[in-house]
């Protein structure tokens, strides 16, 4: 292997400051030897880190003194655990069936233009990753846009650049659009 070549581990330890490889190494300290740590440690670790990689992962089981496959097992079965960095904004658009036949598929690909990515990506600079969901359980509201923690309803193709232009631009938000909740 050529030396010069970085690892797919190293490239993600180096997207860390050491200011956060210092918060995640005092985590991981504090809890070292309590029972049922595991959850609540990766769950700090990934508000720091935004995501947990592989090399986090082997930090904290080396940390905790627990096999990396429960760490990975237990990332890998609970949702809210991510392997893959999210931006700062998360958008979910629903497919449910409600949101399918009123467009919800021409605002994804409107969503998918606008953005430059596919669902289940981030864009560029991490503000702004985008995944399908199934139902958001607002059906009389189709088609639906969840960001973050707003809720848009009956979502138009035109509307879109809007929408996300509320998110580069907090300050200049049009929160009629929004629904909290």
């Amino acid at each position: 292997m050529n030396s010069t070549k970085c690892s797919c581990s190293e490239t993600a330890a180096n997207e860390f400051t050491g200011e956060q490889w210092d918060s995640i190494d005092a985590i991981i300290a504090s809890n070292r030897g309590r029972p049922g740590a595991l959850i609540p440690v990766l769950e700090q670790v990934q508000g720091i880190s935004g995501f947990l990689p592989e090399v986090v992962q082997r930090r904290v089981a080396k940390g905790l003194g627990i096999p990396l496959s429960q760490v990975y097992g237990v990332v890998t079965f609970y949702s809210f655990f991510t392997m893959k960095p999210r931006g700062r904004h998360q958008i979910k658009v629903c497919l449910g069936t409600a949101c399918h036949v009123r467009g919800g598929h021409q605002v994804e690909k409107k969503l998918e233009e606008a953005l430059g990515i596919l669902p289940g990506e981030v864009d560029k600079e991490r503000l702004f990753s985008l995944e399908i969901v199934r139902c958001v359980g607002a059906c009389g509201l189709a088609p639906v846009l969840v960001v973050d923690e707003d809720t848009h309803r009956q979502v138009k193709t035109a509307k879109v650049d809007q929408i996300i232009a509320q998110y580069r631009n907090p300050q200049g938000s049009n929160q009629e659009e929004v629904n909290h909740g």
